[in-house]
């Protein structure tokens, strides 16, 4: 045979092993099983017969103490019978004594009423022999109680009157000897021990409610009132980070304008320059001739003439003519100035306004900040938390998605109430192609406008988007017009040219930029700081 033939034949082998173990197991499992099984039932077997045995010894003892019978009355009872009964006659005694035998044969337990009359008649026929009525045993008769026994017989015979007690002594014997062969009733044994009385279940004491210590909630921190930084110390740093973020765009065009001789890639090299710092192309094409014709005529070459050459036209490109100061800082106005904060999702329309209200605070004016953006959840409470900061008070709806328009217009008529010299209104943000919610903009004007004018409506644009940013201006021109621009987050992005293309798209300035996440990094925007931060 092959090794194959004989691997299955020892595998067979071990499997019919296996089986037999188990089955031997298994039997010799079930016999045990049995056994205890068995001996469990002969031990309760066992009890139950112990328990048997015990009650019946009970139930004998119980039995055996039933049947004692009382002693006889003891030979001092008589002993001490008075003297006059004994002094009776002979011939009374029979008589008497067979009535108070059958007195006591008569009385057993619970036989009150015969037991009474009976010995009334005792009474009588010895009250009739000793020559005294039948209301002198009535009156000597003890009170006598149910259950009754031989002693109670005994009782009624020493109760007879003093007359009595002169019988004769002969007839004594005979008398005790006729009780003593009377048959005694069985008195009923006594328990040993009395039942014990059940326990009065205590009765139930309800709980009395306790009222919970309120636990105090705390109250969330108010930030501290800080002073915040004035505009003269704001501009110095827009120039420092405007360096900082906007040199690649600077040093790369003032590299190609300094060369000794500029061919026309290198003019191109400008342009593109231009471009990426998101200038614009009409106003790249713009800067580019402007400084080919001035290189050409006055054939300025040094860096320094470059720089100045170039300094000029940026200058001429930002605007430097241009009114860029907000309504509230113009003279002669004698009722609060009304800016409305507008923009699409994420720009940082509500920590602008925040950061607003603290550059008005830092030229000590007074503020009110309407917390018209009822969408997002916390705007209200981020608004709060900067005016708590600089101590501006804050318009808020208590329920979110309340109307927008009817928050402005409670916060217009507070600040007309107070004789604020600034109402900031923020607004939610919003996509430039949701007509709807841009319609919502003009009621929120509108409305406003019901209790004060509307002075201001800045759009918040993002630096970082770039071009972008233009298609959203344009709607929001169109939907509620604005009046300045906010540019945002402009420390992040080396596209300072961002403001060039706004200005000239939108016609209006860019009044305001954003330098940092800082509650003091937002400044006037000045041509000169701007251009000086680019080229530095």
């Amino acid at each position: 045979m092959d090794s194959n033939t004989l691997a299955m034949i020892g595998v067979g082998v071990v499997a019919i092993v296996l089986i037999l173990l188990a089955v031997w197991f298994s039997k010799s499992r079930k016999r045990d099983l049995d056994k205890v099984f068995e001996e469990r039932e002969q031990l309760r077997e066992r009890e139950e017969q112990d328990e048997e045995r015990r009650r019946a010894d009970e139930a004998a003892k119980a039995v055996k103490e039933s049947t004692t019978v009382e002693p006889a009355e003891s030979s001092e009872t008589s002993a001490k019978r008075p003297a006059a009964e004994r002094s009776d006659t002979s011939e009374s005694a029979p008589a008497r004594a067979a009535s108070t035998a059958a007195a006591v044969t008569s009385t057993v337990p619970g036989e009150r009423e015969s037991q009474e009359s009976r010995a009334a008649e005792t009474s009588a026929f010895d009250g009739e022999s000793a020559g005294t009525g039948p209301s002198t045993a009535a009156a000597d008769q003890p009170e006598e109680t149910e259950g009754s026994t031989v002693s109670e017989g005994s009782a009624v015979a020493a109760a007879q009157p003093a007359a009595e007690e002169s019988e004769a002594d002969e007839s004594a014997p005979e008398t005790e000897s006729h009780i003593e062969s009377t048959p005694r009733p069985v008195q009923a044994a006594q328990p040993e021990f009395q039942p014990a009385q059940p326990a009065t279940a205590p009765q139930p004491v309800t709980p009395q409610p306790t009222q919970p210590t309120p636990v105090p909630t705390p109250k969330p921190a108010t930030p501290k009132s800080e002073a915040p930084e004035k505009v003269v110390s704001r501009l110095t740093r827009l120039k420092e980070k405007l360096a900082k973020s906007s040199n690649p765009f600077g040093k790369a065009l003032f590299n190609i304008l300094t060369k000794d001789n500029l061919s026309e890639s290198d003019w191109e090299d400008v342009e593109d320059t231009l471009l990426l710092a998101d200038v614009g192309a009409e106003a790249s094409g713009q800067l580019v001739d402007d400084l080919r014709t001035d290189a050409r005529v006055t054939g300025k070459a040094t860096p320094d003439e470059v720089r100045a050459a170039l300094k000029e036209k940026l200058l001429d490109l930002v605007g430097r003519d241009m009114d860029r100061r907000l309504n509230a800082d113009k003279p002669g106005a004698n009722r609060p100035s009304v800016i409305i904060m507008v923009g699409v999702n994420g720009t940082g329309k509500t920590t602008t306004a925040g950061k607003l209200a603290r550059l008005f605070v830092s030229e000590d004016k007074k503020v009110v900040m309407g917390a018209a953006d009822t969408f997002r959840a916390a705007a209200a409470d981020q608004l709060e938390t900067w005016g708590a900061r600089v101590n501006v008070p804050v318009v808020r709806s208590d329920k979110d998605g309340a109307d927008p328009a009817s928050v402005a217009f409670e916060a217009s008529a507070k600040a007309k109430e107070m004789n604020a010299d600034v109402l900031i209104i923020d607004t939610a943000g919003r996509l430039q192609n949701k007509s709807n919610l841009m319609d919502e903009l003009g009621k929120i004007r509108r409305v406003t406008e019901k209790n004060l004018p509307v002075d201001e409506v800045l759009l918040v644009l993002d630096a970082t988007t770039g071009q972008n940013g233009m298609t959203q201006a344009k709607v929001f021109a169109e939907a509620i017009g604005i009046t300045g621009v906010v540019l945002s987050k402009l420390d992040g992005s080396a596209k300072g040219g961002i403001v060039i293309s706004v200005q000239k798209e939108l016609g209006v300035p860019v009044k305001l930029v954003g330098l940092g996440e800082g509650p003091d990094d937002l400044a006037p925007f000045t041509p000169e700081s701007f251009v000086d931060g680019i080229l530095a």
